[in-house]
């Protein structure tokens, strides 16, 4: 099953009274307690859907949804990354949105 996942190595620490536990039901499954902890913790990783969203906006803002809107951030990002970017202060920026 793992031979041809990627596989990262990690150390737990749990209560003795977990391990104990685990391992009397392992036992009981003829299996090693480092397989039954594994099987228990993929079959609980893959019971969960996770989904990432693209919006950058920590609020969901939709206006960031928009196809345009974010070709428009991306290059503005790019713009900033090449050196042809204008940074401003946010006095200027108030300004320029007339606040």
């Amino acid at each position: 099953m793992a031979s041809t996942l990627a596989i990262k190595r990690k150390n737990i620490d749990l209560p003795i009274d977990t391990l104990k536990k685990l391992s009397i039901l392992a036992a009981a499954q003829g299996r090693s307690l480092k397989n039954y902890i594994e099987a228990i913790l993929i079959s609980k990783a893959d019971a969960v859907n996770i989904e990432v969203s693209e919006n950058p906006s920590p609020s969901g803002d939709p206006w960031f949804d928009d196809p345009e809107n974010m070709a428009s951030v991306m290059r503005g990002v790019e713009e900033m990354k090449a050196g042809k970017g204008t940074e401003h202060t946010i006095d200027e920026i108030r300004t320029l949105l007339g606040l």
